[in-house]
């Protein structure tokens, strides 16, 4: 059987975009974007706090290096491996992105 999941890890460590509690920020995306995918606790992704899950995505990935902005994705082949790496302004559904998760599919 094929599987695909996204994970989302909401951050505040971008213009303040995430004040909330981590129960109103999985309502807001409940509500207003239909998200149905696990919606995981706020977590820092720069400075000396960053989470361990994003030191790895970030220094196993090309480019590597700091995430520049809210809605950076990654994505991790069945193996653990990051096979790809996005920045924000790349759009859930470009091609470019599908390419890459049904390429890893396809595996």
């Amino acid at each position: 059987m094929v599987r695909f999941e996204i994970l989302a890890f909401p951050c505040n460590d971008f213009g303040g975009q995430e004040p909330g509690t981590n129960e109103e920020i999985r309502t807001f995306c409940e509500t207003k974007f239909n998200v149905t995918f696990p919606l995981f606790d706020k977590v820092q992704v720069l400075g000396d706090d960053k989470s361990p899950l994003y030191e790895r995505l970030i220094n196993n990935s090309d480019p590597t290096g700091d995430i520049d902005w809210n809605f950076e994705k990654f994505v991790i082949s069945k193996d653990g491996d990051i096979t790809d790496r996005f920045k924000s302004k790349a759009k859930p559904e470009s091609e470019e992105i599908t390419g890459a998760i049904e390429s890893e599919l396809s595996k």
